[in-house]
């Protein structure tokens, strides 16, 4: 089973890079959907989560908003939340790629926005970074509920740049162009990567 890593920064398209895998054949996992579940009602991060950040638990479970206002910018405050959900999400993707080699998936695609940055490509086949235009990212961004300039900017600066994850790839697919085209990429994509699998 090839491991491949999907990556890229905020407003990049990783979502749907994701899914063009998925209908291809590959099993998809994705981290934000991860940690979306554990902050769910009865996941497994609310009890941890609220014993650090109490104000952050509403009805049961973990809101993003409060998390953020508490966590985002504060440094130390950040450090005890990803010491808390780091672990429940490698957990998470563990069991996932578990049932993905008994179900006999020919390809795994791990869509993890931090990847670069916390040294996680070693773990992978091959790596594959989602890329569009300044412009085009940007307002995709800025198009998300609750997001604002300032937001926008704190999450580019914990991010390495968008071209030097690209140098860093095996391979880079636009998102900058018609979704067909991007799809046609994608395909080609996969087929050299499952190519690599038989030599």
């Amino acid at each position: 089973m090839i491991k491949i890593g999907l990556t890229g920064s905020i407003g990049m398209g990783k979502s749907t890079v994701a899914a063009m895998f998925g209908d291809l054949g590959a099993a998809v996992w994705d981290a934000d959907a991860a940690v979306h579940r554990m902050y769910a009602r009865g996941g497994a991060a609310v009890e941890p989560v609220g014993e650090l950040f109490p104000d952050a638990i509403v009805d049961g479970a973990v809101d993003r908003a409060r998390l953020a206002s508490v966590a985002l910018g504060a440094p130390a405050q950040l450090q005890k939340l990803e010491a808390v959900v780091h672990p429940l999400v490698a957990a998470d993707r563990e069991a996932f790629m578990t049932t993905a080699t008994h179900a006999g998936a020919p390809a795994v695609v791990l869509d993890i926005p931090l990847l670069f940055e916390n040294g996680s490509e070693k773990f992978f086949d091959v790596v594959v970074v989602v890329s569009a235009p300044a412009d085009v990212q940007r307002a995709r961004a800025l198009a998300r509920p609750g997001m604002s300039n300032d937001k926008f900017a704190a999450i580019l600066a914990e991010q390495m740049p968008d071209a030097e994850k690209c140098n860093k790839a095996d391979y880079v697919i636009s998102t900058g162009q018609a979704l067909d085209e991007t799809r046609g990429e994608v395909g080609r994509v996969y087929e050299k990567i499952m190519a690599r699998r038989k030599h």
